[in-house]
């Protein structure tokens, strides 16, 4: 694999490559919480957003770079109550279909688990479709079912899906330290 994984900034050229990476992973029955058809104004409106978030240190949204293309996302969101410092949620991972297997994933994933431990975070948590989804990405890369929840969710293109919970420990606590 020949992508690089690294911090995204809030550039107008990236909120457009993340706003189009967007509506093709939702036009695609991806549920990473928007529906078919996703505006282009929505899709670069939460982006901005979300960069806004990471410029003011509550996450960390990465992206792997396939030479000048936005190959990957995924967001490590930081930002929790107090009696939740410890804790860090990794969302809004897409990859679209022409990037698959590939790897991408896993190596955005070893990435935002890397940055959570640099962010002093022992408990790693997500949440994936459960039709169509990443369990099998996740469990590979160690991480545990909590349970689902049925109908969490309407897909991109209608109906309904549940929710698979996962948890992982990360850090010092993952190695019993």
């Amino acid at each position: 694999m020949s992508v690089a994984v690294a911090p995204l900034t809030g550039s107008p050229a990236i909120v457009a490559a993340l706003g189009e990476l967007m509506i093709e992973v939702v036009a695609g029955g991806g549920s990473v919480s928007f529906l078919h058809p996703l505006d282009a104004a929505d899709a670069h409106a939460f982006w901005s957003g979300s960069l806004a978030a990471a410029d003011r240190g509550e996450r960390v949204v990465l992206g792997a770079w396939d030479g000048a293309t936005l190959a990957g996302t995924v967001t490590l969101q930081l930002d929790f109550p107090p009696n939740q410092r410890h804790r860090a949620e990794l969302a809004k991972m897409m990859v679209p279909v022409r990037h698959r297997g590939r790897g991408i994933a896993t190596a955005l994933c070893r990435e935002a688990e890397r940055r959570a431990i640099e962010h002093g975070k022992s408990l790693l948590v997500l949440d994936t479709a459960s039709d169509g989804g990443a369990s099998d990405l996740y469990e590979k890369l160690g991480f545990t079912f909590a349970g689902e929840i049925p109908d969490f969710a309407s897909k991109p293109h209608g109906g309904m899906t549940g929710t698979r919970l996962y948890w992982k420990r990360v850090g010092a606590l993952a190695s019993g330290a």
